[in-house]
């Protein structure tokens, strides 16, 4: 465990005073440890004085927009969806005075598990665990999507029809800001994802960013037990989210080649059209028009994907490892032939 001057983000005295003040249970002293993988959020594991081990959570260090890295807007969203049974972490506390360290953060419980970000990560589980984990990461999503906006609290979180319209506008005008050179493929699957949007089933809590890289899985039990980073969380098309988990899925012709960050593509676990049988039956909702939303969700990293690029050429990112700028300067294009794939099959 890192001393307090190694954090950045953390001043470890005064946050310490914070969790000892405002955190039920919380006891001094306090060490901090970054978990790192992610590029936005900065995420912390907190161990206090008796061994108990809690979750920080704060907006990237500089200057950044407070609409993107909004951390009242996570923690009322966890709050709210943590009575519903869906599983997320428990919020502890949120901070809005930025004289304690900076920025806005908040605490949740830590939760048992481990992130299923890659193939290694499934390496001890069975054929049959593998499964279940997939079967049950459908279930939880299908749980959340069926959770009552009004009656849990975020009825008033964003606007409830027009998502796909009004992330094509968001993402489209975020292309055109950041791009580094012309993929003529992004205007075209822009163009065609315009002229043909899909009338909106539902509306539901769309998570933005659902799939096994951020949940915690128990691997023994084959359990979801917390869905975390919910920075892209909004009212919208549900079936969006499950477009989403099939730019992520691998192994079968149905998804395409997965991604590589994600362990779907590993023996065991079910194909995509599986994923997609078992959402249908358990939400109710109709998934022949599944190719749409996949395409929408390449097209969309893909824009993402640039817009990180974009900002290690501009040295903003810190530290460039030429590897990963040339991952993401190749995913750009891989994202947007993706998506022009799934639009024609």
């Amino acid at each position: 465990m890192s001393s307090p001057a190694e954090i950045p983000g953390i001043d470890a005295a005064v946050v310490g005073r914070w969790l000892s003040d405002h955190v039920d249970g919380a006891t001094a002293p306090f060490t901090f440890e970054r978990i790192t993988g992610g590029r936005s959020n900065l995420t912390y594991t907190v161990v206090a004085g008796d061994g108990a081990r809690f979750i920080l959570r704060r907006p990237p260090l500089g200057n950044v927009l407070a609409t993107a890295h909004d951390m009242a807007r996570e923690h009322r969203i966890i709050s709210a969806v943590h009575p519903t049974g869906v599983p997320v972490p428990e919020p502890l506390g949120l901070c809005l005075d930025e004289s304690v360290t900076g920025a806005p953060f908040y605490v949740m419980s830590y939760v048992d598990g481990t992130v299923l970000d890659g193939p290694d990560k499934v390496a001890s589980m069975s054929h049959e665990q593998r499964r279940r984990s997939a079967e049950h990461l459908v279930d939880v999503l299908a749980d959340l999507h069926a959770v009552d906006v009004d009656e849990c609290g975020l009825g008033d979180l964003a606007r409830r029809e027009g998502y796909v319209e009004r992330q094509l506008r968001r993402w489209s005008a975020q292309w055109e800001s950041s791009k580094t050179r012309e993929v003529p493929a992004v205007e075209v699957v822009a163009a065609a994802l315009s002229a043909a949007v899909p009338e909106q089933q539902a509306v539901a809590i769309a998570h933005g960013d659902y799939r096994f890289g951020n949940c915690i899985v128990d691997t023994t039990n084959a359990s979801v037990e917390a869905v975390l980073d919910w920075e892209l969380c909004t009212l919208g098309d549900p079936l969006a989210d499950v477009g989403y988990l099939g730019v992520y899925w691998g192994g079968d012709v149905d998804a395409g080649p997965g991604h590589p960050n994600d362990p779907t593509h590993e023996p065991g676990f079910p194909p995509y059209r599986d994923v997609l049988e078992r959402y249908a039956e358990r939400s109710g909702l109709d998934v022949d028009s599944i190719g749409y939303y996949v395409a929408f969700s390449a097209w969309r990293l893909a824009v993402i994907s640039e817009g990180v690029y974009a900002r290690y050429r501009a040295g903003v990112m810190g530290d460039i490892d030429p590897a990963i700028v040339a991952m993401f300067e190749a995913s750009t294009v891989t994202l947007a032939d993706r998506a022009l794939a799934a639009l024609s099959a």
